[in-house]
């Protein structure tokens, strides 16, 4: 049987098990109330304020104090790959330095993870283990437990010790004890990572100054969800050297880290293939296989006003996108609620239809997310009505301030909300 086989651990000389946590060995109850302590301490206040990087170190130097090892190692799962990636260790820090990656069922820790169980080996070499830095450092035994938060694995930790050593149940309880405070400190410090991470992307990608010309007034509302998490909502504005002026917003379904991603390349995917001098709704297209392609089950919804130098009229593509609002002075403001495609990445061959409009002088056109009008448990046509009542053909900053005010108010929202508004002035 192959050294590196997942199978070689199950074979009858593996030297490895599964050790139950209500096994028969104990250990003095001085010992027990010391190793509690000292799990408890791993909840520390201060371990909240490290990152994660440090926050896993600082946590595997209270491990090898804990259970009196000489290593110590986490790796956690990456789901893009199914493998295990070292992530940080003590004493075997080469693990970490050269990347080393598990695939999951693969020797030791990828047969923690497969099998989310605790195993516990007193010989390490190529019959039980993959990782050749294992045994090249000379680690006599080791133990590992999964790293779960509720059915989500999120990796392994295991320790080894370089003497001979026979871990036992209570050896092991203790270990997953530490790895449920490890998994949930790691899970706690990664979605602190990601809100951080995608806020920062979300208003990077925000245009920093909006077009401006004596032929146009534009404003614009960005207001990240205070419940919910991270979206992937965004607006824009932008010449190009044709003179045409670009106006699009979006939403990226889902929300995190990853929605912020999807958001800021559709964005400059619509950029690109604009200044390529496509028309609105074959950016669209275009943009729809771009992301299907690259973008495996994302998919958003987008809306693109495109007007010429004049201004006195404009092109609308839409994909799955609620309709803008257009308010013409002395009329009521009336939804552009033509028939939209499908969102993008939800069909095949999207062939989205594009509409041409009047302008008039001192009109407005709103456009804006969904997080502007949806709320839970009311029809979505409630939303659109009050948003057509808010619009007039006014300044646009009043046109914004107007709108969020009788549509948010003082409600706390569950999802991103962007909101662009652009007047037509007089020649």
């Amino acid at each position: 049987m192959p050294a590196d086989s997942p199978d070689a651990a199950d074979s009858p000389d593996a030297a490895d098990s599964a050790v139950p946590a209500d096994g028969a060995e104990s250990v003095d109850s001085a010992d027990s109330a010391e190793r509690l302590r000292a799990i408890e301490s791993l909840t520390d206040s201060t371990l909240s304020q490290l990152d994660e990087d440090e926050l896993v170190t600082v946590l595997l130097d209270r491990v090898l104090e804990i259970l009196s090892c000489d290593t110590a190692a986490v790796l956690l799962l990456d789901e893009a790959t199914n493998q295990l990636v070292a992530r940080a260790a003590r004493g075997i820090e080469e693990e970490v330095r050269q990347g080393v990656r598990i695939p999951v069922g693969a020797g030791f820790a990828g047969r923690i993870a497969a099998e989310q169980r605790p195993v516990a080996l007193d010989r390490v070499d190529p019959s039980t283990v993959t990782n050749p830095i294992l045994w090249e450092k000379g680690i006599r035994a080791m133990l590992g437990v999964p790293l779960v938060v509720g059915r989500q694995v999120l990796g392994v930790l295991h320790v080894g010790s370089l003497t001979r050593r026979r871990f036992g149940p209570s050896d092991v309880h203790t270990l997953e004890m530490v790895g449920h405070r490890v998994a949930g400190a790691i899970q706690a410090n990664q979605l602190r990572s990601e809100r951080a991470a995608a806020r920062v992307l979300q208003r990077s990608l925000l245009p920093p100054a909006l077009p401006d010309s004596p032929r146009f007034r534009l404003a614009s509302r960005y207001v990240p969800a205070e419940r919910g998490g991270v979206g992937g909502d965004w607006y824009d504005a932008f010449w190009l050297p044709s003179g045409e002026l670009w106006l699009t917003a979006g939403d990226v379904g889902g929300h995190g880290l990853r929605a912020a991603v999807v958001m800021g390349r559709l964005r400059s995917t619509i950029r690109s293939y604009a200044l390529e001098g496509w028309a609105p709704d074959k950016v669209l297209a275009l943009t729809d296989r771009k992301l299907q392609h690259f973008e495996e089950g994302a998919t958003a919804t987008v809306v693109s006003a495109v007007f010429p130098p004049s201004l006195d009229s404009f092109r609308l593509a839409s994909a799955g996108h609620p309709p803008p609002v257009l308010a013409t002075p002395g009329q009521p403001a009336r939804l552009l609620s033509g028939t939209p495609a499908p969102l993008l990445g939800a069909v095949p061959g999207l062939q989205p239809d594009v509409h041409e409009l009047d302008f008039p002088r001192f009109g407005v056109l709103v456009l804006y997310t969904d997080g502007l009008i949806e709320r839970r448990g009311q029809d979505l046509t409630l939303g659109l009505e009050r948003l057509r009542r808010a619009v007039r053909a006014e300044e646009p900053e009043l046109v914004c301030r107007q709108v969020m005010a009788r549509l948010v108010g003082a409600w706390a929202g569950e999802d991103d909300i962007a909101l662009l508004a652009i007047q037509r002035q007089a020649p």
